[in-house]
């Protein structure tokens, strides 16, 4: 807010650690950021780098400037497709207490991959341009750009547009599940590397079977992917979130309490505990990120992937991504916790994603409003 006073006391290079710790990435604090000075990659790719985009059939096409090369790479822009997204796979059979299956979501992260390169160099990480929560941890950008540069014998930056980083981008992977109270039951999830001891780690007692499945690469890296959907099917078994750990082991509560007014929006009421807080200001704003990413991707978040698995949902809008205008109301306590910090934000996903699906009545489908009708 304009006029507000800046806290002089703020640790800014603690508040840095816990930005590292809760963003999975290298991260900076300070008043230059706010000004546009946060050091992504494009801000440091030399001036005599070519520039390289993927055209319209897939091939990188190289171009003096950024002009040139998007005049030659003949892109279409995203469109939203009318059909309908569809989970991939079926819930297995049996008689179970709680089910779930889940669709396509894309991580939606706000800077698009970008990685530059000299000959015979490193190329730039293309986590200076956000973390996306493992969304970019094993982008192609970094990789080409330094294959590119090699083949060139020039500095070479590589950009990906939305659509590139939709149809290349790895996905958290669509399972499809049913457990018991006894913490027994089953899930089929896309074959994903890791994406089972993620599950067994929280769920030892339900097992797990990776299917192929047609569609965009999958990343048992991305914020949750798997462990968050089973501490809620966990969860719709109780009818209660209870305190969920992360594997990083922080812990957190989540609630939602209904608006006192027709026209106004519900409140999430979070408590979380991060070992030593280090900055509460970081801290508490990576909460509610999370509450917003759980509350969003249970509600509305999919994605269409064909039979084929071409996406046919390329563009911002289309992701289904809940606007801050229409996101609860979020309040968040801070636990000051004993011992080394670590993530919290995680945890606090975790139990805003099984509080809200429980608020919702755990219909067996997410987005919960497509298992409206």
């Amino acid at each position: 807010m304009a006029g507000t006073p800046v806290d002089t006391e703020r640790d800014l290079d603690a508040a840095a650690a816990r930005a590292t710790l809760e963003g999975g990435a290298t991260q900076r604090v300070g008043p230059e950021v706010a000004l546009g000075q946060g050091g992504f990659a494009a801000d440091t790719v030399p001036a005599q780098a070519l520039v390289a985009l993927r055209s319209a059939a897939g091939e990188w096409v190289i171009g003096e400037t950024l002009a040139d090369a998007k005049a030659q790479s003949g892109k279409v822009q995203g469109r939203r497709t009318t059909l309908e997204a569809q989970p991939p796979l079926a819930i297995p059979a049996g008689d179970w207490d709680a089910t779930l299956a889940t669709n396509w979501v894309e991580p939606g992260y706000l800077e698009t991959d970008v990685s530059w390169c000299e000959p015979g160099g490193s190329p730039m990480s293309v986590l200076a341009n956000g973390g996306a929560f493992g969304a970019k941890s094993d982008s192609l950008a970094a990789r080409e750009a330094m294959r590119l540069a090699n083949e060139l014998g020039q500095p070479v930056r590589v950009i990906l547009s939305r659509e590139d980083a939709v149809r290349v981008g790895p996905k958290r992977p669509p399972l499809a599940g049913g457990v018991n109270a006894d913490g027994t039951g089953q899930i089929v999830v896309a074959a994903t590397p890791g994406i089972a001891d993620v599950i067994a780690s929280v769920a030892p007692n339900v097992e797990v079977t990776e299917v192929d499945v047609a569609g965009p690469p999958t990343s048992a890296g991305i914020r949750g992917a798997g462990w968050v959907e089973t501490v809620a099917l966990l969860a719709a078994t109780r009818g209660d979130v209870g305190e969920i750990t992360s594997p990083a082991g922080g812990l957190a509560t989540a609630e939602i309490i209904e608006p006192a007014e027709i026209d106004e929006r519900p409140t999430i009421n979070v408590s979380v505990s991060a070992g030593s807080v280090l900055d509460a200001v970081v801290l508490r704003s990576y909460c509610i990120g999370a509450a917003h990413m759980a509350w969003s991707m249970v509600c509305s978040e999919e994605i269409t992937v064909d039979e084929t698995g071409e996406i046919h949902d390329l563009t911002i809008r289309s992701f289904g991504i809940v606007r801050p205008s229409e996101m609860p109301h979020v309040n968040v306590e801070i636990v000051d916790g004993s011992g080394p910090p670590v993530n919290g934000s995680d945890a606090v996903f975790a139990a805003v994603t099984a509080a809200t699906w429980l608020h919702f009545g755990a219909p067996p489908v997410w987005p919960v409003a497509a298992a409206a009708g």
